[in-house]
């Protein structure tokens, strides 16, 4: 008998085996469903659904990729309690600006190394606009065409397309024209006004996170989702928030992956919130990888969790742990991460899925196989 068949005999929550029930026949759990997991479900429980989804997805293959990020700067407009990472622009002497040629010095640096994309994001600086990063794009792709360019969070798009007067389609599609390749997924935090109102309340809302996204999706480009969990949301929070992602993927099909963020305490307006256990993480990304039957991939962001508590959730959904990095972000570093200079090589990164009992593949940005280790 398969662990997942000996889960749901031994259940004696008749609701619950009902859903396990559900997930077992391939059908989808709704809102109530979810809701029951966080609060009703043991880890063990979750673990092992989790486990089983991911295995009949992806068998025991975990992803990486080779990336480097570039921060143009964590100046930014607005003053999310959340953020450890930006200065105001009123204290921009405080933070870093960089500019095109810096950024391009930052790319050369990684010439004729095996690196198949770079990750753009930083704060929202009001000089730096749709101008200056189209003109970056095209120097990056002019100096190396073949790497992948995913940039720019939702909120920093909304800020450049609204300052240069352009509706989000001509936005889009002058990024994409300059270069940009694919969107990451920062900038959701939650959906749901009730939490974004106090944790986030002068940036883009949730309607206008995911219109930026189906805009995307529109021109055949691939982005990713994030939801920031662990402060002050409840778990039917969660659970709104990842149906809204649902029923845009339904409709688009434009979404690689989820990456549940972990809210981090130091050093910024809500230090007084107690960040999430090692066992409620785990929750999180085993329901996430329940919930979200129509992601593809599940990705543990391991600069934020440190690199044993990434490989504990490859049994928890997981299938896809980030890229090397190469200690080139501050954004988690900076709020009291477990990592504090954030890089490993491929053969760390390819020992660390092993130790877990995983098969390493290196993928490129939309998860076309380059190495299978």
């Amino acid at each position: 008998m398969q662990p997942v068949e000996q889960l749901i005999q031994r259940e004696k929550n008749e609701y619950l085996k009902s859903i396990a029930g559900k997930i077992v026949a391939g059908e989808r759990i709704n809102e109530a469903d979810g809701l029951a997991l966080f609060e009703q479900g043991s880890l063990p429980f979750l673990g092992v659904l989790a486990n089983y989804t991911r295995e009949r997805l992806h068998g025991d293959t975990t992803y990486f990729n080779r990336n480097f990020h570039i921060e143009p700067t964590n100046v930014c407009v607005y003053a999310c309690k959340f953020c450890s990472y930006s200065r105001l622009y009123a204290h921009r002497d405080e933070g870093w600006e960089l500019s095109i040629d810096n950024m391009l010095d930052i790319v050369k640096k990684y010439d004729g190394q095996p690196v198949t994309e770079v990750h753009i994001v930083g704060g929202v600086h009001p000089k730096m606009n749709l101008e200056f990063f189209g003109e970056l794009l095209r120097k990056i792709k002019a100096h190396r065409g073949d790497l992948h360019i995913k940039g720019f969070t939702a909120v920093e798009l909304d800020y450049m397309f609204r300052k240069a007067k352009l509706p989000v389609e001509e936005g889009m599609r002058f990024l994409k024209e300059a270069g940009l390749d694919s969107l990451p997924g920062g900038g959701a935090e939650i959906f749901h006004p009730e939490i974004r109102s106090q944790i986030a309340h002068d940036k883009i809302d949730g309607k206008g996170w995911l219109r930026i996204h189906e805009a995307a999706h529109a021109l055949g480009m691939f982005t990713n989702a994030t939801m920031l969990y662990g402060h002050i949301e409840e778990y039917w929070h969660r659970i709104d928030h990842m149906e809204k992602l649902r029923q845009l993927q339904d409709k688009t099909g434009g979404f690689n992956t989820f990456i549940p963020l972990k809210f981090r305490n130091k050093d910024n307006e809500m230090s007084h919130v107690p960040e999430s256990t090692a066992a409620e993480d785990m929750k999180m990304y085993a329901v996430a990888r329940l919930y979200l039957d129509n992601f593809p991939h599940l990705k543990a962001y391991w600069p934020m969790l440190g690199r044993q508590q990434a490989q504990l959730t490859l049994g928890f959904g997981v299938n896809d742990i980030d890229g090397t990095i190469d200690d080139s972000t501050k954004i988690y570093s900076m709020a009291g991460s477990e990592e504090q200079t954030p890089s490993m090589t491929t053969e760390q990164l390819v020992a660390l899925i092993r130790q877990a009992r995983r098969k390493p593949v290196e993928r490129d940005t939309l998860y076309n196989v380059v190495t299978a280790y």
